[in-house]
C-alpha cells in the first residue's frame, strides 16, 4: 500500500474511532472496528471509491452494527455486567464536542440508554446528533430509506431525551462538585448526601470490580447510604485497592468524577452525571479491565493536587 493510501485513511482515523466508540461504548472494540476497516480499505478497489470519507464511515458503522448484533455482544450486555468504558477528558476518542448533542452522546448515561435502542436507531442517533449527517446520507450509509432514518431518529430521541444533563463541565466545576460530594460522604450524615441528589437519582456499581453483575441502587436514599458506606475508609478496602489511594477530581465522559489513584494507577472511579445542579446518577467502577485506557491517559497528564491525599 502506498503512502498516499495510508495517509487518506489516517486522516479519518480519529473521527472513525470516535464514531465507533459512540456506537459501541468500548474503546477497545472501537479500535478493533477501525482496524478492521483499515484492512478493508487495503483490499478495496480504491479507484472506484469516489468519496473515501463516506466509504469509510459506511464500513465502520456497519462493522459496529455487526458487533452489536453478534451473539457474544448480546450475551455480554444482557447479563447485567456491562458499563461503557470511561474516557478521561482530552482523550481523542471522545471526538467532537462543539455542540450540546456531541457532548451528550458520550455521557455514560446516554451510552447506557442507547443499549435500549435497536442497532439502526443507535446508528441513526449517533450519525445525526454527533456527526450532523443528513437523513439522505444516513440512508446511504445504512441502506435504508430517508423516511426510515427519520423514524429511527424520532424513536431514539424519545428514549434518550430523558437523560438531559447540565452543559459543559470543566476542571474547576468538577473539583467543586467532587469536593462537596466527598465532604457530604465524610460527614456520616445520609441526609447531606441526599441533598446533593435529584429526586430520581440512581447509581450503578461494578461492586469494586468484584461482582459478576452490576449493583443497582434505584433511589436517592439507597444511593446516599451506599456512597456513605463505600467511601468510609477501612483496612480491608485499602488492601483490596493495593494501598491508600489519593482522591482526585477530574472530568470523565464530560461529567465530574472522583478518581482514586495509587502511584499514577487509577484504582477506582465514580462518575457523577449532573442535572439542574444536582447529581442525577452515579457510576462506580473499579474493575481494571474497565479502567485500563483511562489509567494510561491519567499517567500522561498533569493534575491538580488531590482533594484527599491519602484515603
Amino acid at each position: 500500500m502506498d503512502a498516499r493510501t495510508i495517509e487518506q485513511f489516517e486522516a479519518s482515523r480519529s473521527r472513525l474511532a470516535s464514531l465507533a466508540y459512540r456506537l459501541l461504548g468500548s474503546a477497545a472494540d472501537a479500535e478493533d472496528s477501525v482496524q478492521d476497516a483499515f484492512l478493508r480499505w487495503q483490499a478495496a478497489d480504491r479507484d472506484r471509491i469516489e468519496v473515501p470519507e463516506a466509504w469509510l464511515t459506511k464500513i465502520v458503522t456497519n462493522l459496529c452494527l455487526d458487533r452489536l448484533r453478534s451473539a457474544r455482544a448480546r450475551r455480554e450486555r444482557a447479563v447485567g455486567a456491562w458499563l461503557p468504558e470511561p474516557l478521561l477528558d482530552g482523550d481523542p476518542m471522545l471526538g467532537p464536542a462543539d455542540t450540546f448533542e456531541q457532548r451528550e452522546s458520550v455521557s455514560l448515561a446516554v451510552l447506557i440508554l442507547m443499549e435500549r435502542l435497536s442497532p439502526h436507531e443507535r446508528a441513526v442517533y449517533v450519525l445525526r446528533e454527533a456527526f450532523s449527517y443528513s437523513h439522505a446520507e444516513i440512508a446511504g450509509i445504512l441502506d435504508i430509506t430517508e423516511s426510515a432514518s427519520q423514524q429511527h431518529l424520532h424513536r431514539a430521541r424519545r428514549r434518550v431525551t430523558a437523560s438531559r444533563r447540565d452543559d459543559v463541565i470543566d476542571g474547576a466545576d468538577a473539583r467543586r462538585i467532587v469536593e462537596a460530594f466527598l465532604d457530604a460522604a465524610a460527614s456520616g450524615r445520609t441526609e447531606r448526601l441526599i441533598a446533593l441528589l435529584t429526586e430520581d437519582a440512581t447509581a450503578v456499581s461494578d461492586g469494586a470490580g468484584l461482582s459478576e453483575k452490576l449493583l443497582l441502587f434505584p433511589t436517592p436514599e439507597r444511593v446516599a447510604a451506599t456512597v456513605r458506606d463505600a467511601l468510609k475508609p477501612s483496612e480491608g478496602k485499602r488492601r483490596r485497592a493495593g494501598g491508600s489511594p489519593a482522591l482526585h477530581a477530574g472530568v470523565v465522559n464530560g461529567s465530574p468524577a472522583m478518581i482514586a489513584v495509587i502511584d499514577d494507577r487509577v484504582v477506582g472511579l465514580v462518575v457523577l452525571e449532573m442535572r439542574d445542579g444536582k447529581i442525577a446518577s452515579a457510576h462506580g467502577m473499579a474493575s481494571p479491565k474497565r479502567l485500563g485506557r483511562l489509567t494510561a491517559a491519567w499517567s500522561q497528564q498533569e493534575h491538580d493536587a488531590p482533594i484527599v491525599e491519602s484515603w
